[in-house]
């Protein structure tokens, strides 16, 4: 789908010192955020890669799930992108938008703070540092692609036009893009086999995100009875970053299943680029917690997280399948929609 060049400068040629003239241009594709975020939104900028032409590098290298200044995207995933975005950091022209030019080292985070110090909650503030998604002919050599969450509405008609997504859904789209780019590491598969072997059948995953953003914890319970009510011998594999949810919830029902990771004792945001954790194995966890949130027979979660909402892409589940507490949410389904099209 993407083309990738083992050697990212060639194809330059040189004129008067500075590198110009690619002749495959490049979309660096930036991180912000939770994993669930930044994997769909990833995936959003290698669709926008492939109808654009362009090389795709994914460059998390924000500090939340490595150490800041090293890339963890390379080394969470077995991806078939071979090339360095450190290669590109000292290029300072032809860039889009101009605003990265000469700061391709930086992270989103970092760019918002020196230009828009005031936007960081601002859901128009990534256009600033986006590529223009509305145009397909942006002429620089090297064009960012950053957004808090995915852009598929934004890009939606440039899709129906294109023979190689017209006929595909958005959901086929994502699972394409979940198995060519976003298979986890051997550690990481390990841990999934391994956990998934002690899940008996059938099985409900329970997503309970309860840090620095709460989802209703009643109806994930009323939800989680309900199906035991139909379900009485079922498992139940809860992934949560609340130390005190995951006590709640293990005294509250039986056969319960997690794995072991670091939880903060404070109910503080644990992936941070200032986390005082091990990043990448924390990260690791995470990941292992959504593959197999994926391998479950049922979902109980809130669409307001996109951890969840990954996990049931990557487990192509049906409607059947998955249980959204927010589903009626007024507030979670506008907030998602403003979200959307922005």
């Amino acid at each position: 789908m993407v083309n990738h060049d083992p050697d990212p400068m060639r194809g330059w040629r040189r004129v008067k010192g500075v590198r110009r003239s690619m002749v495959k241009p490049i979309l660096l594709i930036k991180g912000k955020g939770g994993l669930g975020n930044r994997m769909l939104s990833a995936i959003c900028g290698l669709a926008f890669a492939d109808l654009t032409g362009r090389t795709a590098i994914i460059d998390w290298r924000d500090g939340s799930y490595a150490p800041i200044g090293t890339n963890a995207y390379p080394l969470l995933f077995q991806t078939p992108i071979t090339q360095k975005c450190e290669a590109f950091d000292p290029v300072s022209t032809s860039v889009s938008p101009l605003i990265w030019a000469g700061n391709l080292n930086l992270t989103p985070q970092e760019m918002i703070e020196k230009f828009a110090p005031r936007s960081h909650s601002n859901p128009l503030a990534y256009r600033r540092f986006c590529v223009n998604l509305a145009d397909l002919d942006t002429p620089q050599d090297i064009a960012v692609f950053w957004s808090y969450l995915p852009k598929f509405k934004r890009i939606a008609h440039h899709l129906r036009r294109d023979s190689n997504f017209a006929t595909r859904s958005e959901k086929d789209i994502i699972a394409g893009y979940l198995e060519q780019f976003f298979t986890p590491n051997n550690r990481i598969l390990q841990q999934v086999n391994t956990v998934a072997a002690t899940l008996t059948a059938p099985s409900i995953g329970v997503h309970i995100r309860y840090t620095d953003r709460k989802i209703p914890l009643g109806p994930i319970k009323n939800a989680l009875r309900q199906k035991l009510a139909e379900m009485p011998d079922a498992s139940i594999f809860l992934a949560t970053d609340n130390a005190d949810i995951q006590a709640q919830i293990a005294s509250e029902f039986s056969n319960v299943h997690h794995i072991n990771k670091h939880l903060p004792d404070d109910g503080s945001r644990l992936h941070w680029p200032t986390s005082d954790i091990e990043k990448l194995q924390e990260a690791e966890n995470a990941l292992i917690d959504m593959w197999l949130l994926s391998r479950c027979d049922h979902l109980i979660y809130s669409r307001h997280s996109t951890f969840s909402v990954t996990a049931s892409y990557l487990g192509n589940m049906s409607r059947t399948q998955l249980h959204d507490v927010d589903r009626y949410s007024p507030t979670v389904v506008a907030k998602r929609w403003v979200q959307a099209y922005a």
